[in-house]
């Protein structure tokens, strides 16, 4: 295929199904290992003698570059080729997992996620961005939606295939796997997507804004984690400095890599503070449920993952449905319904206990949340690009994951000091529950939250921007 077939693909086509391939299985990857890693967590912290802080670390680590960097790897897209930029970032991603797989302690095995994150974060928005560059304006929706769809569907079964890896071999496979998946990756990319940038780009890079933002999220991850260790508090301040400087230099920089102005459109702010919100509680409860599953109800790794199902076949089979939907009807009602419902599953999770019927107290609440997490997915998608101009794309993609992954990032980082969890208490099946509890409610408040910000400040627009605009990243 050459670049000059970028903007024409129809969806229903050989090549159309090629380039919502090889954008699901980059995106895959990386939702994949944000999700994978929290069924090894018990596991991994036995075996590298680990804490409660180092588990967090494990799993803030890649979080934390990619949601530092993501904007940058949008923009690298829009200059060098979306394309270019994602098959680089899938070889690095690779090449980080296989230092995953082969660390032998656990402080080896934090700095491999930090390299992985930076992979993540130069594949990430250059998913959605070649979708958007690829297809007609008309057929973007639904491919989209099924590009949504499938992306959850990877990140969801992350706990089974993590269960089965760890049962029966051993936690390292969880990212030795990643290798021949990326491989495939590339092989399809290479072979069917065009490749596509934005022609205004300037060839300047916002390196202050880079570390400006690394700084800013490292720094406070740091004091939430490590908080009352030496050095936490000073640590937290820098954090909020940094911040507090990113924003100053974004709004002075000529080719910042994050446009402030795109904040100025109302539907934009709100999509994202939504992701935010949502985002926060749904990085958190999959780091507390697994947990929960294992060391107080008494499941395996297999069956925490197995236990996960309902969300996986409630987003392989609604997740484009509800993408239709939005694109009928706007986003406003999924946007708010979705948070809401999700809500209430976690709720009904509270029943979680050494005692647990999976049927009764585990099934019902997984279902209700996986159908809201499928009814918000693509229409959130759908939304934040719908308010960003076309040549934006990569670097409104790579907002929303940041906002998206800065959520997870702080969830993970500050519940378990807010409820009162640290040192070897993810072992203590009594001291975890009661963890479990409070951490499970705040979440379920940050979600519903999240629907009431989109109640209030969503507003559906025309059906054809619905229908013709592209759409930003999930999780």
């Amino acid at each position: 295929m050459t670049e000059a077939a970028a903007g024409e693909i129809r969806y229903s086509s050989r090549v159309g199904y090629a380039v919502v391939g090889a954008a699901t299985l980059g995106s895959g990857l990386t939702l994949l290992d944000g999700t994978v890693v929290n069924v090894a967590l018990r596991t991994i912290g036995d075996d590298l003698d680990a804490g409660m802080a180092e588990l967090q670390w494990i799993n803030n680590g890649y979080l934390l570059t990619m949601a530092s960097l993501i904007l940058l790897g949008g923009s690298l897209g829009d200059r060098f080729g979306r394309r270019f930029i994602f098959v680089v970032g899938t070889v690095w991603f690779a090449l980080a997992s296989l230092l995953c797989g082969l660390a032998p302690n656990a402080e080896l095995l934090i700095v491999a996620r930090l390299l992985q994150g930076i992979g993540a974060a130069l594949l990430t928005p250059g998913s959605l961005a070649m979708i958007q560059g690829a297809f007609t304006p008309l057929d973007r929706a639904r491919a989209i939606g099924a590009w949504s769809g499938l992306g959850g569907i990877a990140a969801a079964l992350g706990p089974f295939l993590g269960g089965v890896l760890i049962d029966y071999a051993s936690w390292r496979w969880i990212f030795l796997i990643n290798l021949p998946l990326a491989a495939a990756t590339v092989l399809v990319t290479l072979r069917a997507v065009p490749e596509t940038r934005d022609p205004e780009f300037s060839k300047s890079f916002d390196v202050a804004g880079a570390f400006l933002a690394a700084a800013a999220l490292g720094g406070t991850t740091y004091a939430l984690i490590e908080w009352g260790q030496r050095g936490a508090l000073a640590a937290g301040i820098a954090g909020v400095v940094a911040g507090v400087a990113f924003v100053v230099v974004e709004a002075r920089s000529p080719h910042p890599m994050m446009p402030l102005e795109l904040f100025r459109t109302r539907l934009f702010s709100a999509a994202n503070a939504m992701t935010l919100l949502v985002y926060a509680a749904l990085g958190a409860v999959f780091f507390f449920l697994v947990l929960q599953l294992q060391t107080v109800a008494g499941y395996g790794a297999l069956a925490a993952g197995v236990a996960t199902l309902p969300v996986t076949i409630a987003m392989l089979f609604l997740a484009a449905r509800f993408g239709a939907l939005g694109s009928r009807i706007g986003p406003r009602i999924p946007m708010t319904a979705g948070p809401l419902l999700m809500a209430v599953g976690l709720l009904m999770m509270l029943a979680i206990d050494s005692t647990t019927s999976y049927w009764r107290d585990v099934l019902p609440g997984l279902s209700v949340f996986g159908i809201g997490l499928a009814m918000m997915v693509a229409p959130l998608t759908a939304t934040v690009l719908a308010a960003a101009p076309d040549r934006h794309a990569g670097v409104a993609s790579g907002i929303n994951n940041a906002v998206a992954r800065t959520g997870s990032l702080l969830a993970v980082a500050a519940l378990p000091l807010a409820v009162g969890l640290s040192g070897t208490d993810y072992e203590d099946p009594v001291a975890f529950d009661d963890g479990f509890r409070l951490a499970t409610i705040i979440c379920a408040g940050l979600l519903a939250a999240g629907g009431l910000v989109s109640w209030l400040t969503i507003r559906n627009p025309g059906p054809v921007a619905v229908v013709t605009a592209p759409a930003p990243e999930r999780q």
